[in-house]
């Protein structure tokens, strides 16, 4: 079983990976006149023909709200990729923050919430930690607060971002694979309450608890089908998607759910993919990029459950 969550966590990084350098074009016909065909790691490529990162904006209030440092001279700018500085294969900032979680809770024996603020805290502020331009809303408001000088616990939002369940398949696969283990009933527990730290969204804590018992099951030996009926019948039907099959990606993460980043519609276009390539780690997270929006946070639900059901390849695994 625990080897099944390393696959689900390595999974959701793979997926943000090969996400990465078309996170959030919206013009899938410009994603592919850029990138065509992403199955495999790429570089992102400036300019970003969709990017709105001049549109955001983040003023660090004191040295313990500074968390764009350098990257601050980029907001405002047109054109400019929100990951600009990565390489292929690396991941985005919240998986960033995944793989330090993992080694946390690994070190630690377990999961301690004030003691993980700390660390988030600590690796934030530190200088070239990480090398994205973009940081997503949520660490803006957390860090605006932590600046006026709240107390860590205080420093989360009501985030409905998929976002969120970034951190969760590591903070599942880091806890399932300790030695003394840990029971379904406790895990849910422990990772609505680090949800929570940030994304205190009622919505995106029933995704993250949704994506838990996903998991779970699917590491336990159930059939994905089988386990989406069972868990997440309150966020996409299985017959309809069935009728679905036939119409392009593009048209169900689209048309009929939004390809943005409100969980809303980011969880169920999720489960959707998870549905279509329940069988196919690689077709599933290409479908994923494909499609668009942000593919990178999607890729916390397609990566994580196609990985614990299928494994993820070699050629995915390379750089992770």
């Amino acid at each position: 079983m625990a080897s099944h969550w390393i696959n689900a966590w390595r999974g959701s990084l793979a997926a943000d990976a090969l996400a990465m350098p078309v996170h959030w074009y919206y013009d899938t016909g410009a994603l592919r006149r850029e990138y065509g065909v992403v199955d495999r790691y790429l570089e992102p490529k400036n300019p970003h023909s969709g990017s709105i990162l001049w549109r955001s904006e983040y003023h660090a209030l004191n040295e313990k709200g500074d968390i764009l440092r350098d990257q601050a001279r980029y907001w405002g700018e047109r054109g400019i990729h929100y990951h600009q500085f990565l390489k292929a294969g690396e991941n985005t900032l919240n998986y960033r923050l995944a793989r330090e979680l993992f080694a946390f809770v690994k070190e630690r024996g377990g999961y301690d919430p004030d003691a993980w603020l700390e660390r988030y805290i600590t690796k934030m502020l530190e200088p070239g930690w990480h090398r994205d331009t973009y940081v997503e809303e949520y660490h803006r408001a957390f860090f605006t607060r932590y600046a006026q000088g709240k107390k860590p616990r205080k420093c989360g939002i009501s985030d409905e971002h998929i976002g969120g369940l970034a951190t969760v398949p590591a903070l599942c696969a880091a806890l399932c694979s300790l030695e003394q283990g840990i029971e379904l009933s406790e895990l849910r527990v422990i990772v609505k309450e680090h949800v929570g730290l940030t994304h205190a969204h009622a919505n995106v804590l029933r995704a993250a608890d949704t994506l838990v018992r996903l998991l779970w099951k699917v590491t336990e030996g159930m059939e994905v089908h089988e386990a989406i009926r069972l868990e997440g019948g309150d966020w996409i039907s299985g017959k309809k998607s069935d009728s679905w099959l036939h119409q392009p990606d593009e048209y169900v993460v689209g048309s009929r759910f939004s390809p943005a980043c409100y969980i809303a519609d980011a969880m169920p276009a999720s489960l959707y993919l998870v549905w279509k390539y329940s069988r196919d780690f690689s077709a599933g997270i290409i479908a994923n990029a494909m499609v668009g929006g942000d593919s990178c946070h999607r890729g916390a639900v397609v990566g994580s459950i196609l990985g614990a059901a299928n494994g993820v390849p070699e050629r995915f695994l390379l750089t992770l």
